[in-house]
């Protein structure tokens, strides 16, 4: 097969890879370095202090949420995307863009194929009356779940996020505590996590990004419930300091109650060998497999009979679930997979007609719901 010449389209807020917090930036960077090894030749955008095997395009010199400069996050955005598809497109064969619905007006004009990797929920606001303007777009979800608001888009393919198993150390031999890692917001529930480590008698540490929009929730609900000798908060924390509160932990807590795309935190816990808690909304029962890897609640007495059974579950077969299924080479192999098969498909002159028809027919069903008028 030819090498590909391919754009890699990253998000500005944090650079790539994130220094802290932040999953779909650690995605691209782990799928550009497998596309660089594999002979590819990738460009990827992204913020100036990003570190990349690949040739690097920065529209800011560092990324906008720890850089020092204020941006307009949508000015930035567009400045790239109008650099990628205005005046360098003829260097691409194909182009892959982690901004999604930001990148649709630009995508759909051009020949060259566009991939948009959907990483985030899509049952909010206009989000799928957005998509639904362009049903036509080769859309890949990071989960089947993912998928359900918004089924008759193109999805052409589910591909689950991935890492080298090399970033994550095996441990059979956990400490004594249980970990919640994330962001404190209402949708992650880090109060119900720190209830029943009171209510389990359970040591608790806590690694979390506290964002600006969450503070007074932080504030009002959470920092009351920290001064307890069985909660530990050790606020947000880099790649190595997490890594290694992973893999020491007995298992992690991950008390979500809203439709999680993925939720990379899960597959991190796995490749260190550590189980995971979690409750069975979004994708958590396509990554946990219940009493194998972890347990998959609903209820309050669900997580408490899980948190007493976690000693059950074999930390050897969690990582061999991670490297079975959740690889980075996983990840890399199917992303190139989709590549080939979209520019085999758009090789047909007829494909820039079929496009535009079908939007066209996307766009009268919208005027038709009264969206447009």
């Amino acid at each position: 097969m030819k090498k590909l010449r391919i754009a890699q389209i990253a998000p500005l807020v944090e650079r790539v890879p994130p220094k802290k917090y932040g999953g779909t930036e650690r995605v691209v960077y782990h799928l550009t370095e497998g596309l660089v090894a594999k002979g590819h030749e990738v460009t990827l955008f992204a913020s100036g202090d990003s570190v990349t095997s690949a040739r690097l395009i920065a529209p800011i010199s560092e990324s906008l949420r720890l850089g020092r400069k204020t941006h307009s996050a949508t000015i930035v955005t567009m400045m790239m995307l109008s650099k990628v598809y205005e005046e360098m497109l003829h260097e691409f064969d194909i182009i892959h863009s982690h901004l999604e619905y930001l990148t649709l007006p630009y995508a759909h004009k051009v020949r060259v194929p566009t991939v948009l990797t959907m990483h985030g929920r899509l049952d909010i606001g206009e989000y799928g009356k957005m998509l639904g303007l362009y049903p036509h777009m080769a859309y890949v979800s990071i989960s089947d779940s993912q998928r359900r608001p918004v089924e008759e888009i193109n999805w052409v393919k589910t591909i689950y996020h991935g890492y080298p198993p090399s970033g994550f150390e095996f441990n059979d031999m956990p400490e004594d505590y249980f970990l919640y890692l994330g962001r404190f917001s209402e949708e992650k529930r880090p109060e119900q996590a720190i209830m029943l480590a009171k209510a389990c008698n359970i040591p608790l540490k806590i690694a979390a990004k506290i964002d600006p929009t969450d503070q007074d929730f932080f504030d009002n609900k959470i920092r009351p419930m920290l001064d307890h000798p069985l909660i530990d908060y050790v606020g947000e924390v880099d790649e190595s300091r997490k890594v290694a509160l992973l893999k020491n932990a007995k298992a992690l807590l991950n008390t979500i109650d809203w439709p999680e795309p993925f939720g990379l935190v899960m597959i991190e816990a796995l490749a260190c060998g550590t189980p995971v808690i979690v409750r069975g909304c979004g994708s958590a029962p396509e990554v946990i497999s219940h009493g194998k890897t972890g347990y998959i609640c609903q209820t309050r007495l669900d997580f408490i009979n899980a948190i007493r059974n976690t000693d059950k579950l074999s930390r050897k077969t969690c990582r061999e679930e991670f490297e079975r299924r959740f690889s980075a080479d996983t990840m890399v192999n199917n992303y190139e997979e989709l590549y080939y098969d979209l520019l085999q498909k758009n090789s047909f002159p007829e494909a820039t007609h079929s496009k535009d028809a079908q939007r066209s027919s996307g766009l009268m069903q919208l005027r038709r719901s009264g969206v447009f008028r």
